[in-house]
């Protein structure tokens, strides 16, 4: 009897350790790191430099990466299915940038519940179980913009705030930055900071047409506008070329893109605030590898931002973040 029951023990044991080697399949267990790479969607440029820096990092440190997220920027529920998917899956780390600063929450505590780490990348997320959070200063870099659009009209005239999403962290807080910013030129009106352009072009666009109708732009009432992201951005440009006011009225924006960069060279947009996609993308997966490797991280990494110009926007460093050889790394 005392046998059989050592047997059931034995196997019970046995079943259990198949198990987790079978969660841990492809993770740290297998002894190669496999890392989940999410970013907020995967159609914009920015993603896809961010893409690409995250390869460079993986072939430089000898781990793998999966690279997976949202198509869209605004679908919080397949982000959350993706974190959870991996968490499922038992990989060795979860690299995150999230859509939303409360949503992510859960899905990352459970990670880091099983063992999982997590690190934050571009937007930051509330809590503190992810071990580190790598990103641009969204305020400081707000601030920029700010100041920048404050000097192009000469410290006069009314100025409109297209926001991006609610929820958004990273959009926030250079949202934030900008009317510190702006503040610096107190001849200025801010005219209207309450519209939100949304996860694509089209929102934008739209929103944009309606924002420049409501403020009587092509009759003056609009003398410069600050979109915190790609696809508002590019929107807000759309807009203005529509209404035969690009060109007249100071755009300033944020990140790039081939039709940004067009639009900054022909006049249209007049400076854009940069950060650096492919090195937040390098840093985030180079630092989930120190975690895992047991070194010491930074709770904290500023990736930096620049102004870019049409005066300046072909002095080499610029243009490499401007126009980065994505092929090399993406193979497309």
């Amino acid at each position: 009897m005392l046998r059989r029951i050592l047997a059931l023990v034995l196997s019970a044991l046995c079943l259990v350790t198949m198990l987790s080697c079978s969660r841990k399949e492809g993770g740290a267990a297998s002894g190669k790191i496999t890392i989940a790479v999410i970013p907020k969607g995967t159609t914009h440029e920015f993603w896809k430099s961010v893409h690409a820096g995250a390869v460079k990092a993986s072939r430089e440190l000898g781990v793998d990466i999966v690279w997976k997220g949202p198509v869209k920027e605004d679908d919080l529920k397949d982000q959350i299915d993706v974190v959870q998917s991996f968490t499922a899956q038992g990989v060795s780390g979860i690299v995150l940038a999230p859509l939303n600063d409360k949503a992510l929450g859960g899905a990352v505590k459970a990670a880091v519940a099983a063992k999982i780490p997590v690190v934050v990348f571009d937007s930051d997320l509330q809590g503190k179980e992810h071990a580190s959070f790598v990103a641009t200063d969204n305020v400081a870099a707000g601030r920029l913009a700010g100041e920048a659009l404050g000097k192009l009209l000469g410290g006069k005239g009314k100025v409109v705030l297209l926001r991006y999403q609610e929820g958004s962290a990273s959009t926030a807080n250079r949202e934030q930055g900008f009317l510190e910013g702006i503040k610096k030129s107190p001849e200025i009106q801010i005219v209207s900071d309450n519209q939100y352009g949304g996860a694509t072009t089209e929102s934008a666009f739209s929103t944009s047409e309606r924002l420049l109708g409501a403020q009587k732009a092509a009759d003056g009432g609009v003398s410069g506008v600050f979109c915190p992201n790609e696809s508002t951005t590019f929107g807000m440009l759309l807009a203005l070329q529509k209404a035969g006011l690009a060109g007249k009225i100071k755009l300033v924006g944020f990140d790039s893109s081939p039709k940004l960069v067009a639009g900054l060279a022909s006049g249209q947009i007049d400076g854009l605030v940069l950060q650096d996609p492919f090195n937040i993308g390098y840093l985030a997966v180079k630092t989930m590898v120190q975690h895992l490797r047991g070194e010491t991280i930074e709770a904290r990494i500023d990736t930096g931002a620049r102004l870019v110009t049409k005066e300046n926007m072909n002095e080499p460093p610029t243009k490499e973040l401007l126009s980065p050889d994505l092929e090399k790394w993406l193979g497309k």
